[in-house]
């Protein structure tokens, strides 16, 4: 039987309960949920099949340890103390990549850097009984986090953060990243057969994200991570058979109603662009649009979108113009729900409505708020939207 490994899934903060029901509905053991991070219980099968399936967390990390320090010397005693042979070989490159502090003693990430390598070197001298790693191996990137002097140690079995699903080669000014898109689209009830508008759709990541959903196409098929190297832990059969599952799964003979628009032509050229990378142009419209022209036949469907925030004086002048344009369009769509992130502070006051919920989203250190204006749902029995 393989071995039992605790992986840590890092999100955004405010979204955790998303990521949680996806490791979940992976079949996988959650042991704990804490401000952006979800930890579980897995097989070397669930680094492959985490990495290749989850859509919201930004990586995936094998846990080496949990310690406390309060002083240099603890943190170099404790980190050498951790079973670290049992996660790099000899010939393994390691270093810790990052570290961050939140309310310890201990906040230089520099130093933490330096004495953690240290101290992981002088546990694998002794193991290994060599004076000098030639570190030609397979990578074994560390990541510390510290949290009121505890810190979290885990490997980054992913390299390249996982919102970097390939398929962006071209972006707008103010893109959304793919995890929190594909979080955000799963906050809502909108499902493949519910039509979905973004009116603000930059390099087009939202209607990607509901596209690859609706095909069932896992968002990690098409790129490579870390731990594929990593024959000591992950032996190459679980990448195979990850991937088989992946492949066996997509459907793309669907039939779905995903419009993207946007002002500028160029940026609508660009979102084309990223959907045929994704594999998935065939399943949006995307079209150059302003948003008061945005108007829909069907009934029951969605907005979500990410409209301008004005990080400049000059862009925020134009946005209280910009979302009454887009709160009279929704009201002219009387049976639609919608869906809005954004920094913009006034916009309930220029929708003209008082969101029904409204949550705290950070999207990187911006606070955001994730603003939801909720529609009547569909009768049942009917196809959703298409009635």
């Amino acid at each position: 039987m393989d071995e039992r490994f605790e992986l840590i899934a890092p999100c955004h903060f405010g979204l955790e309960a998303v990521l949680k029901r996806e490791i979940q509905n992976l079949g996988y053991e959650i042991s704990q949920v804490e401000d952006g991070k979800v930890t579980f219980w897995g097989d070397a099968g669930a680094i492959a099949r985490g990495n290749i399936f989850l859509r919201t967390t930004e990586r995936v990390l094998l846990k080496v340890g949990r310690i406390k320090a309060e002083t240099f010397d603890e943190l170099f005693e404790k980190t050498k103390a951790l079973p670290w042979e049992d996660f790099i070989p000899v010939n393994g490159k390691f270093w810790v990549a990052k570290a961050n502090s939140v309310k310890s003693k201990l906040f230089s990430p520099s130093d933490i850097q330096s004495i953690m390598k240290k101290a992981i070197v002088e546990r694998l001298k002794q193991v290994y009984h060599v004076e000098w790693f030639e570190e030609n191996g397979p990578e074994y990137p560390i990541r510390v986090a510290f949290m009121k002097d505890q810190a979290t140690i885990g490997i980054d079995t992913s390299g390249v953060s996982l919102h970097k699903r390939g398929y962006r080669r071209l972006t707008s000014k103010a893109p959304i990243t793919e995890t929190l898109a594909a979080a955000l689209l799963m906050l809502t009830p909108w499902n493949k057969d519910r039509i979905l508008v973004d009116p603000f759709c930059g390099s087009g990541t939202f209607p990607i994200e509901a596209a690859l959903m609706a095909a069932n196409i896992a968002p990690g098929m098409n790129r490579s991570f870390l731990a594929e190297e990593w024959k000591n832990l992950v032996p190459r059969k679980h990448w195979y058979y990850a991937h088989d599952e992946a492949e066996s799964l997509v459907n793309k003979k669907i039939e779905t109603d995903i419009q993207g628009y946007d002002l500028d032509n160029q940026i609508v050229k660009a979102a084309r662009e990223n959907a045929r990378c994704a594999g998935v142009e065939s399943l949006i419209h995307f079209q150059a649009r302003d948003v008061k022209d945005l108007s829909h036949s069907g009934k029951y469907g969605f907005i979500v979108t990410n409209p301008p925030y004005g990080e400049r004086l000059e862009e925020k002048a134009k946005l209280p113009a910009i979302y009454t344009s887009l709160g009279e369009s929704f009201a002219a769509l009387d049976s639609w729900s919608m869906y809005v992130i954004t920094a913009f502070r006034e916009t309930e006051k220029y929708i003209g409505r008082k969101a029904d919920r409204n949550r705290k989203i950070y999207n990187g250190m911006m606070k955001t708020y994730f603003y939801q204006f909720l529609g009547p749902k569909p009768p049942k029995g009917t196809r959703e939207g298409k009635e």
